[in-house]
């Protein structure tokens, strides 16, 4: 499993995005990013608001199930991804723990982020990719149907969130073959 994660954990670069594995150099200023909209935490499964961000920030580099990206648009720090649930049998992954700093959404930049994912993903191998969102969010589920992620059902009272609201998860997946048959994409839209 190392030689996948290594390979999935490597920077993926495209125009003026950046995504580079997560580190204790990123703390500070993805601090100051997570500071920058507040009143999003609540819909995350985690916050990462100021009084929670050093122990969730700790807790995201010590799990070894998350493969996190610090997100750069050109020197900027704007934000954060992973892959997460990475399972080799499976040949499956999960993308999420997504954030961007207010200026940034909106630009195109999640979309060729998530591009950016996906093909690596799908270029190391793997041959599904899942997307799990609070069905509260409706911007984030509208994002990945523009990617041609398919809705395939609710998970009743999936999880609960730092705030302990019980979640229901709306669950989306990829398959490389759809992925590959759509019209060619670049990562940057």
């Amino acid at each position: 499993m190392n030689g996948l994660r290594d390979q999935l954990l490597t920077p993926l670069r495209t125009g003026t995005l950046l995504l580079t594995p997560l580190g204790e150099p990123h703390r500070a200023p993805l601090r100051a990013a997570c500071a920058a909209d507040p009143a999003i935490w609540p819909i995350y499964a985690t916050s990462y608001a100021p009084p929670q961000f050093d122990a969730s920030f700790d807790a995201l580099l010590a799990n070894p199930g998350r493969l996190p990206f610090a997100v750069f648009d050109g020197d900027a720090l704007v934000g954060m991804t992973a892959y997460l649930r990475l399972d080799p049998g499976a040949q499956t992954l999960e993308i999420g723990n997504s954030y961007l700093v207010p200026i940034a959404r909106g630009t195109g930049l999640n979309t060729a982020m998530k591009r950016l994912m996906i093909a690596h993903a799908f270029a190391c191998g793997l041959r599904r990719i899942e997307f799990r969102i609070d069905t509260r969010n409706a911007r984030s589920q509208a994002a990945v149907r523009k990617l041609g992620a398919v809705h395939e059902g609710t998970l009743r009272a999936e999880r609960i969130t730092w705030t302990g609201h019980v979640r229901d998860t709306a669950l989306f997946a990829l398959l490389r073959e759809d992925w590959e048959a759509a019209a060619p994409r670049s990562p940057v839209p």
